[in-house]
């Protein structure tokens, strides 16, 4: 699924072991992230779309 944080939040990633970005990133449907949906930390979001021209 694809998060990205809240405003104002700083919401770790322990996989890659950095914070989310605040464009967000796809991340696994674990417990951890579905928990950080659940507290508002997080939200679902629209991965951002590729152009033809920037790949």
């Amino acid at each position: 699924m694809y998060v990205k944080p809240n405003d104002g939040r700083s919401v770790p990633d322990p996989v890659l072991g950095d914070v989310l970005p605040a464009s967000g990133r796809e991340v696994p449907e674990t417990q951890y992230w579905l928990r950080r949906l659940a507290d508002g930390d997080v939200q679902k979001a629209k991965p951002p779309t590729i152009k033809k021209g920037d790949q």
